[in-house]
C-alpha cells in the first residue's frame, strides 16, 4: 500500500501522461503536414515548369508533339484506371456507329470568335449513312457563319429531297441550290430578325452595314461510296489517300487567275493591299453573304464528288487560320501519326439512333462554336489530330481563328 505522498506523486504522473503523448502526437502531426504540404507544393511548380516549357515550345516536329500527348493520355487513363472507375464494356453493342471524327475550334490570337463548326450525322431523312460536316469562317461578324451553321445542313437536305437520281450530277445541283438560298437569307438577315433576339456585333458597332458582313463555306457530305465536299472561299478540304494528301477543294483567292478574270468581267477589280482584295476590301473571291460586294464575290461553290477506296485514311476541313501556316502534307501526316499512335480505333456510338443533343451542345465553354455532336461521340485518334493541328498553327503564328475537323475514312477497322 503506497504512502499518501506517493500516492499524490503516482495520480499527477498518470494525469499527466495523456496529455504529454498528445502534445508529442500534435507535434508529430503537424511536422508531417508540413512535409506533406512542401512536397505538394514542388510538385506543383515543377508541373507548372513543365507545363510552361510546353506552351512556348515552338513545335517544329509532328511526331514528337503526338508522342507527347499519347504518353499524357497514357498517364490519364492510368490514373482513371487507379481510381476505380470501369466502363461498362458491353454497354454500346446495340447501338448505331457515328463517323469517326474529331474537332477543334479556338478564338488565337484573334480579338473576336467567327469561326462555326456544324457536325450532322445521320443528316438526310430515311437514312444513316450520310454524315454532314460544315466549317464557316466568318469575316466582318459571326452572325452569317453561325446562320450557316444553323441551317445549311437542313437546306442540303431539303434540296436533296427534292434531286434526282444520280450521285454526282445531283450532289453538284444540290450544293449549288443550298448556298444560293443561304446567301439569300444572308442577305435577308437584318430585316428577317426578331426584335426579341439580342443585338449583334455588328449591329451595335455598324448598325448600316451589316451587310458587310459573310462567311465561307466548305461542307463535306459521306457517305459509305463517296465524298461530296462543296467550297466558297479560303477554308479547305483535304483527303489522305495512300500517304498522299489530295486536295479536295481549291481556295478562292482573287488572284487566282480564273477567278481574276471572272472579277474582272464583272466590272470589279482586284487591288493588292496587304494582299489580292476584291475592290482592295475582301481577301476571297467567294462567300456567303457580302452583299455589298456583288457581283465581283459569288457565292457559287465548286463541288466535286469523289469516290471512296480502301487507301483513304483520312478528310481534314480547317479554316484558313490552319491552311495559312500548314501545308496538306504536314496536315495529314499529323493526323497519321495521331492514327499509329493511338492504335485501332473503337467506333464511336450514341444511344437512340440519330437524336442529337440540343443545339449549342458539344462546345466545352458553352458557347455555340460547335453544334450538332456532344464531345463525348468524338473519336480519340480524330480529337487528338485535330488538337496537335491547332496547336501546330499557333505554334506557327498564325493570326487568324483556327478550326479544324478530321474524319476518319479508314476502312475495316
Amino acid at each position: 500500500m503506497l504512502s499518501p505522498p506517493m500516492a499524490e506523486i503516482c495520480c499527477e504522473e498518470a494525469k499527466s501522461t495523456p496529455a504529454t503523448a498528445v502534445a508529442a502526437a500534435s507535434v508529430s502531426a503537424t511536422a508531417a503536414a508540413a512535409a506533406a504540404v512542401a512536397v505538394a507544393s514542388s510538385a506543383l511548380e515543377r508541373r507548372r515548369r513543365r507545363l510552361e516549357m510546353r506552351r512556348f515550345r515552338v513545335a517544329s516536329d509532328p511526331e514528337e508533339l503526338v508522342a507527347e500527348d499519347v504518353r499524357a493520355a497514357k498517364r490519364q487513363r492510368l490514373a482513371r484506371t487507379l481510381s476505380g472507375s470501369c466502363p461498362d464494356a458491353g454497354s454500346d453493342s446495340d447501338r448505331p456507329a457515328l463517323p469517326r471524327y474529331g474537332v477543334t475550334s479556338v478564338c488565337g490570337r484573334r480579338r473576336e470568335m467567327e469561326d462555326t463548326v456544324s457536325i450532322r450525322p445521320d443528316f438526310l431523312p430515311g437514312t444513316s449513312k450520310h454524315h454532314f460536316f460544315g466549317v464557316f469562317d466568318g469575316h466582318g461578324c459571326s452572325h452569317v457563319a453561325t446562320m450557316c451553321q444553323d441551317n445549311m445542313h437542313e437546306v442540303v437536305a431539303d434540296e436533296h429531297m427534292k434531286a434526282g437520281p444520280g450521285e454526282e450530277t445531283a450532289w453538284k445541283g444540290v450544293m449549288e441550290r443550298s448556298f444560293s438560298r443561304l446567301d439569300e437569307q444572308a442577305a435577308s438577315w437584318a430585316t428577317s430578325r426578331s426584335r426579341d433576339e439580342p443585338a449583334c456585333r455588328c449591329e451595335q458597332q455598324m448598325p448600316l452595314r451589316c451587310d458587310h458582313v459573310g462567311s465561307t463555306a466548305v461542307v463535306a457530305v459521306v457517305s459509305p461510296s463517296h465524298v461530296v465536299v462543296a467550297n466558297a472561299g479560303d477554308s479547305r478540304a483535304v483527303l489522305s489517300r495512300g500517304g498522299v494528301p489530295v486536295p479536295l477543294s481549291v481556295d478562292h483567292k482573287p488572284d487566282r487567275p480564273d477567278e481574276l478574270a471572272r472579277i474582272e468581267a464583272a466590272g470589279g477589280r482586284v487591288i493588292y493591299w496587304d494582299g489580292a482584295r476584291v475592290l482592295g476590301v475582301l481577301a476571297m473571291s467567294r462567300a456567303i453573304g457580302d452583299r455589298y460586294l456583288k457581283p465581283f464575290v459569288s457565292s457559287e461553290p465548286e463541288v466535286t464528288v469523289t469516290e471512296r477506296t480502301d487507301d483513304d485514311e483520312c478528310l481534314i476541313l480547317a479554316s484558313d487560320g490552319l491552311w495559312d501556316v500548314v501545308t496538306n502534307e504536314m496536315a495529314c501526316e499529323v493526323v497519321r501519326a495521331c492514327f499509329r499512335s493511338n492504335g485501332p480505333p473503337a467506333p464511336a456510338a450514341r444511344p437512340n439512333g440519330v437524336a442529337l443533343p440540343a443545339a449549342g451542345a458539344g462546345a466545352e465553354d458553352g458557347s455555340a462554336v460547335v453544334k450538332g455532336v456532344g464531345k463525348e461521340d468524338s473519336d480519340k485518334a480524330c480529337s487528338d489530330a485535330a488538337m496537335l493541328l491547332a496547336k501546330l498553327a499557333l505554334a506557327r503564328r498564325s493570326a487568324d481563328n483556327v478550326s479544324v475537323v478530321v474524319v476518319d475514312l479508314r476502312r475495316g477497322m
